[in-house]
């Protein structure tokens, strides 16, 4: 029993060091980038690896105060960018259609703003009927994430406000 207890242990110790040696290996030569990672609205702090521009590694920041790279959701991060089963076209599915097509990103960037226009247009009241001001529509809702960044979230805020839309909410609130 002491033997093969031995050499159990013996063998991990074995593995644990070279896989160590293997994941130093294969990050020797990348450029180190810090970076937030995307998954939840704490923004634990990320190292970015990349050879020539490509990501080869993605890891949690041991130095970081949040999370010290022990984020679950964060070692997956990898796979956001190297994962073949990611959508990289835009598709769009007429209404009464069974099949999705693909499309042009600027047509569908001009798409959702002709139906941002409809809607608003259609739902906007600038007097209640005791005469108050309030600018408003209750015919669009913006629903933020909690991967978003604070830059991209205050755009957000002011280009919904700016539009009137009164319901706007986070998915890391809900």
């Amino acid at each position: 029993m002491g033997t093969a207890l031995g050499s159990l242990v013996g063998w991990v110790c074995r593995s644990t060091v070279a896989t160590a040696r293997a994941q130093a290996l294969r990050i020797k030569d990348a450029k180190a980038t810090p970076s937030v990672c995307p998954y939840c609205s704490v923004g634990c702090a990320t190292i970015v690896h990349t050879i020539d521009g490509a990501i080869v590694n993605i890891e949690g920041d041991p130095a970081a105060r949040t999370a010290r790279a022990r984020c679950a959701q964060g070692r997956r991060i990898y796979q956001l960018h190297k994962n073949p089963n990611r959508a990289t076209t835009v598709l769009h599915r007429k209404p009464g259609a069974r099949q999705w097509e693909e499309v042009d990103l600027d047509w569908a960037m001009d798409r959702v703003a002709e139906l941002v226009k409809k809607t608003r247009d259609a739902t906007f009241v600038d007097r209640l009927s005791d005469g108050r001001l309030v600018n408003h529509t209750l015919g669009i809702l913006a629903l933020g994430g909690a991967t978003l960044d604070n830059e991209w979230n205050h755009i957000e805020q002011k280009l919904m406000r700016g539009l009137g839309v009164v319901a706007i909410e986070n998915q890391a609130r809900i």
